[in-house]
């Protein structure tokens, strides 16, 4: 488990599948994903059987928020696509829980993930994609340190209309200077 102020990361268990299933049918929750179609319940659980065949640090996390003394659900988050030559992953998140949204919970897990990326999984450099058109993820990013470092134009298509996605990376030399400040 890696235990932040208000957060926690931990193992996803199979009791968690219904809040994903629900978090991922919801079409503003699924706005910042790549996900766009609806999520079934026997599809999870496939998911799930085969999150558990990979390593263990190729497996994402589940996100919980204590609120007043309990462990509440919120979210998940992981790495994939890793390259153990190249010392990288690319980083996700999904803050499900809507009544979790602004109040820094992302930036929070994303520190606590850049940490356990660098300095556990000895990563060299970290990146994701975003949305343009997701000022509030990108904000969330910038706050934990990640830098722009590219633009693929046109690179998503919703609601009838093409969006950027931007590139974001940290690397660990900026991670061991951030972690200073």
């Amino acid at each position: 488990m890696i235990v932040g102020k208000p957060i926690r990361l931990r193992a996803i268990e199979r009791e968690d599948l219904p809040s994903f299933v629900q978090w991922l049918n919801d079409p503003e929750v699924r706005e910042g994903l790549a996900a766009y179609l609806p999520m079934s319940m026997a599809r999870e659980e496939r998911w799930f059987e085969d999150m558990l065949k990979r390593p263990p640090e190729e497996q994402p996390f589940a996100m919980d928020v204590n609120i007043q003394g309990n462990w509440v659900l919120i979210g998940s988050t992981g790495f994939r696509d890793f390259n153990w030559v190249e010392r990288k992953a690319e980083i996700g998140i999904m803050i499900g829980d809507k009544s979790h949204w602004n109040k820094g919970y992302g930036t929070e897990a994303m520190r606590l993930m850049l940490q356990h990326g660098f300095e556990t999984l000895n990563l060299h450099r970290i990146y994701l994609k975003v949305f343009a058109n997701n000022p509030r993820a990108v904000r969330s990013y910038e706050k934990a340190g990640f830098v722009l470092e590219g633009r693929l134009r046109e690179a998503h298509y919703a609601h009838g209309a093409y969006i950027d996605d931007l590139i974001m990376s940290m690397l660990r030399p900026e991670w061991d200077a951030h972690k200073k400040e």
